[in-house]
């Protein structure tokens, strides 16, 4: 089978959250897949000309925006199973970020993604690679399948292409005035509630669900609250309704080469779920020793590791860190809301041996946490499906998170023979520190807590099981 992966980002090309881990780590396993070619397709931003064995495609090739043509390039480099393309014109991605400035979006978005969303199926013609399915992962592509659709209807190089369009997270639509409808070149008459029209304007995310052969989300439990709960919809609960027969949800899965605790060269030790003390311990002592933390092995540690936005609920645990600030250690790792970057800098300043706060992304600090914490806190307001759980749960530090979406789905609840967690219900700050006494009185228990920690850590969260899911489904979606 051909395969174009479509994506804004992906590890470890390019990255501001999850959907790049997604995104990377899939396309791998989907080309070790016997049969599968998979192509990739990225934006290339300034970080990306530095890339060690890059190589130029000759020629270029021209796009159509709001009137005007636009010359793009195509680089690749051979990356494990898969080829990656980038998709080069330096007035969009030549930037220091990939989306925003400080200040806000980039204002010209949506002129970036749709010469991005036309460069992809303009890229395949120029390198001659005719997919099977193009799978295109959030706003972002959103337009690819719209195209497919409309304009490249008549195109006999795409006859027999189908697409499916991935929701990584249905809060960021994409949306932009009808002026972004009109560069993009559709025909007018397209322009109805049914298809395009978005309350008078566009929506990427929108068009991606109308005009996909396939749409799915990345666990079931996130697929029933979005078509179900309009806190959770963000206003498409009854599109993807009507769409139920072609939506479904796909768990994520995580890369097992990069987040294995026995071989992950950036812990002091490494260890497994058979024998994994001796090597918490080690992995706990270092990072509190890096944080400027108490030195006390037999005190619990909690770990955050995540964006600061409402979306995570981190801002109903500062709170409850005050409260806990004597008999837990916490080592927070995040940056977003300025707000509560600042209520967590207090935190850590006022508290400087029991609370520690990094506010920017740290790769190899991460890995720390993730190893050395003993619990790892998400009380996620939504979460389609999230990966620091998946994760946590790999390095036997055990996941304390909402029972929402994708969290659900992928924890079992302590006091389950089979726990690997545990949940927080409702959300609140009496909800977070209940969870979180059941916890300690958990980790109190030694005997129980290390049955706990290899629950956690036998637990299959790899992408193979995903992986195949994602190929019966394409396989579903051309016939």
């Amino acid at each position: 089978m051909n395969i174009v992966m479509a994506a804004s980002e992906a590890f470890p090309f390019c990255k501001t959250g999850g959907l790049a881990d997604v995104v990377g780590a899939l396309s791998q396993q989907l080309g070790m897949r016997k049969g599968n070619k998979v192509i990739l397709f990225l934006p290339q931003y300034r970080n990306l000309s530095r890339v060690a064995s890059l190589k130029v495609v000759p020629g270029v090739y021209l796009i159509p925006i709001g009137g005007r043509i636009e010359q793009v390039t195509l680089s690749y480099i051979n990356w494990g199973t898969v080829i990656v393309f980038f998709i080069g014109n330096r007035k969009y991605f030549d930037r220091p970020d990939l989306y925003r400035t400080k200040a806000g979006e980039y204002p010209d978005n949506d002129e970036r993604f749709i010469l991005f969303c036309r460069a992809v199926l303009e890229g395949c013609k120029f390198v001659g690679f005719r997919p099977d399915i193009i799978h295109c992962h959030d706003w972002q592509t959103g337009l690819i399948p719209a195209y497919l659709k409309t304009v490249y209807k008549l195109d006999a190089f795409y006859t027999r292409t189908r697409s499916l369009f991935t929701i990584h997270n249905i809060a960021y639509q994409g949306h932009f005035p009808y002026s972004a409808y009109e560069k993009a070149g559709f025909h007018p008459v397209d322009y109805t509630p049914d298809k395009f029209e978005y309350y008078g304007g566009i929506s990427f995310l929108k068009s991606g669900i109308v005009f996909a052969d396939n749409v799915n989300t990345v666990s079931p439990n996130y697929a029933r609250e979005v078509q179900n709960d309009p806190a959770k919809g963000f206003g498409l609960e009854g599109l993807l309704r009507f769409r139920s027969k072609n939506f479904c949800g796909i768990v994520n899965g995580i890369d097992t080469e990069i987040w294995d605790p026995e071989t992950d060269p950036i812990l002091p030790m490494g260890y497994d779920a058979f024998e994994f003390q001796r090597g918490k311990t080690a992995c706990k002592m270092a990072l509190l020793e890096e944080c400027g933390l108490e030195q006390n092995p037999q005190k619990p540690v909690v770990g955050v590791v995540s964006r600061l936005d409402y979306q995570k609920g981190l801002d109903t645990a500062v709170n409850v860190i005050e409260r806990y600030k004597g008999r837990v250690l916490f080592t927070i790792l995040g940056a977003g809301d300025p707000k509560l970057e600042k209520a967590y800098q207090a935190l850590a300043r006022n508290n400087p041996s029991c609370v520690a706060y990094r506010g920017r992304l740290d790769e190899e600090l991460a890995h720390k946490i993730y190893a050395g914490a003993d619990l790892f806190l998400m009380p996620s307001r939504f979460e389609p499906c999230g990966l620091s759980q998946l994760i946590a749960m790999k390095y036997g530090t055990l996941p304390v998170v909402s029972r929402v979406g994708g969290l659900a789905d992928t924890v079992k609840g302590y006091p389950a023979s089979d726990a690997t967690g545990f949940f927080i219900d409702p959300l609140s700050e009496d909800g977070i520190c209940a969870a979180l006494d059941t916890a300690l009185k958990a980790y109190a228990d030694k005997k129980q807590w290390f049955k706990l920690v290899k629950n956690a850590m036998a637990a299959d969260n790899s992408w193979d099981k995903s992986a195949q899911e994602y190929i019966n489904l394409y396989h579903k979606t051309i016939i």
